[in-house]
C-alpha cells in the first residue's frame, strides 16, 4: 500500500526522520535551506502533510496551490505562521506542540529577567573589551530581583511558570494581566494578583510578556505603554515578535526611559531592528527559550505524533481546529 507523502520543511533530529519514514514517504530538508514561498509551494505538491517549525507561512494562497495537503504540524507552541481560519475552510488540520516546553521556557524567561536586571551581558562585554581596570561601588549596579514586583502579561501555562519561580523562589510580589482572570485556586498557587494592564505597567519592576501573537495583541507594548513604566523597570519578551513595537522600545532604551530589556523574539526575525543593536542596556537572544535538547526532542516528537496520529490513525494529539477531523 502506498504511504502518504509528507514534507519536513526544516532540519530536525535524525531520529525524528527515521520514525516518520516508518509511516510516510518523507522529503526532508536536513541541509536546512531557506526556501522562499514559491519553493515551499513546489515542495508541497503531492504532499498530504508538512512538518513546520514556525517560520513557514501557511495561508489561503498556499493552501489553494497545494490541494492535497491535509495537515500542518508545527514544532512550536505558537502558531502565528498558520492562518487557522483559512486552514479550517480548506479542511486542513493545524496542530501545535503545547505543554512540552512550558517549564523550559519559563526557566529561560526567568534567566533572561535575571540577566537583564543584573546587567550580565553589558558587564561581560565590558570585561571582554579589557575595560575592567578597578572595582567601584556603582559598577554595573542593576535592579533588585528578590522582593521586587513582577508583572506578567499573559498568564497561560508559561506565565504561571514564571510567576511561581518569582513568587516561591525570589519572594516577588506577582501581579498579572490576562484576557480572563485565573481561578482563585490558580491565583493562590501562583501567589498572583489580577490587575489592569495600566496598573501593571505603572507598578511592576519587571514586566514579562507571555501572550500569543494575534492581530489583537500586535504592539501590546508600544510607546504609550513604555511611557507608563518606571524608569527603573525592565521589560522581558519571550512571547512572539510583534508583541512589542521594537522601534519604540529602542528609543525608550536609548533615552533611558526604562532601565533595560531582555528580548528572545523580534519583529521580522531573524532580522533585528538595527537600533536595538546599538544600545547597551538590552539582552538579545535568538529565539532560544525552548532550546534544551530534551525539550526540543519532545517538541519534534509531538509534531511527528500529530502527523502519524492523523494521517495513519485519524486521531491527532493536539489539534487547533478539531472540526476538520473526519470532515474531509
Amino acid at each position: 500500500m502506498t504511504q502518504p507523502r509528507i514534507l519536513v520543511a526544516r532540519a530536525v533530529f535524525p531520529e525524528t526522520l527515521e520514525r516518520l519514514a516508518r509511516h510516510f514517504e518523507v522529503e526532508s530538508n536536513q541541509s536546512d535551506e531557506s526556501w522562499d514561498r514559491a519553493q515551499l509551494i513546489q515542495k508541497l505538491q503531492g504532499k498530504a502533510g508538512v512538518f513546520t517549525t514556525g517560520s513557514e507561512r501557511i495561508d489561503a494562497e498556499l493552501l489553494a496551490a497545494c490541494p492535497q495537503l491535509r495537515i500542518c504540524a508545527n514544532m512550536a507552541v505558537g502558531y502565528n505562521n498558520f492562518d487557522v481560519e483559512a486552514m479550517t475552510a480548506r479542511g486542513v488540520l493545524a496542530t501545535n506542540a503545547p505543554d512540552v516546553l512550558t517549564e523550559t521556557t519559563a526557566d529561560f524567561g526567568f534567566a533572561l529577567l535575571m540577566a537583564t536586571a543584573r546587567r550580565i551581558s553589558e558587564s561581560e562585554h565590558f570585561l571582554r573589551a579589557g575595560q575592567w581596570k578597578k572595582w567601584s561601588y556603582d559598577m554595573f549596579a542593576g535592579a533588585e530581583v528578590h522582593g521586587s514586583t513582577l508583572g506578567i502579561i499573559g498568564m497561560g501555562r508559561i506565565g504561571q511558570g514564571v510567576a511561581k519561580r518569582g513568587a516561591h523562589g525570589f519572594g516577588m510580589k506577582v501581579v498579572y494581566h490576562n484576557r480572563s482572570r485565573l481561578s482563585p485556586e490558580l491565583e493562590a498557587e501562583c501567589k498572583a494578583r489580577y490587575v489592569g494592564k495600566e496598573e501593571l505597567l505603572k507598578t511592576a519592576d519587571h514586566v514579562v510578556l507571555v501572550v500569543p501573537y494575534t492581530p489583537a495583541s500586535h504592539h501590546t507594548i508600544g510607546a504609550a505603554e513604555l511611557a507608563l513604566m518606571k524608569p527603573t523597570a525592565t521589560l522581558i519578551n519571550i512571547a512572539r515578535g510583534g508583541i512589542v513595537d521594537d522601534a519604540a522600545l529602542a528609543v525608550a532604551l536609548k533615552e533611558r526611559r526604562i532601565a533595560a530589556a531582555g528580548l528572545d523574539v523580534f519583529e521580522g526575525e531573524p532580522k533585528v531592528h538595527p537600533e536595538l543593536l546599538t544600545v547597551p542596556n538590552v539582552v538579545l537572544t535568538p529565539h532560544i527559550a525552548s532550546a534544551t535538547v530534551p525539550t526540543r526532542r519532545a517538541m519534534a516528537d509531538l509534531a511527528a505524533d500529530n502527523l502519524i496520529g492523523y494521517l495513519v490513525n485519524g486521531q491527532p494529539l493536539t489539534p487547533l481546529n478539531p472540526s476538520v477531523i473526519g470532515a474531509r
